[in-house]
């Protein structure tokens, strides 16, 4: 049974549809089935996933290099 920081660590696989084998998309599936905060969590990553697209394409070129600067410093080492 997997534990939810794994779920976690296997959620942008499991959103995009990449790189997951069947036993591991399975495994996520059973533990979404049985947890509501990971259920929340890939459901708030989903939504996030396609939001961005489409804010994204709103911006200039320097507004996104302003924004990835900008996550990129507020990193926690």
């Amino acid at each position: 049974m997997l534990k939810c920081k794994d779920v976690v660590a296997k959620a942008d696989a499991l959103v995009d549809g990449t790189s997951l084998t069947m036993r591991e998309r399975i495994a996520l599936r059973m533990h979404l089935l049985m947890c509501h905060h990971c259920r929340r969590y890939v459901h708030q990553l989903r939504v996030l996933v396609n939001t961005l697209p489409r804010e994204t394409d709103r911006l200039d070129d320097a507004q996104t290099r302003d924004i990835l600067e900008k996550l990129d410093t507020s990193r926690v080492p």
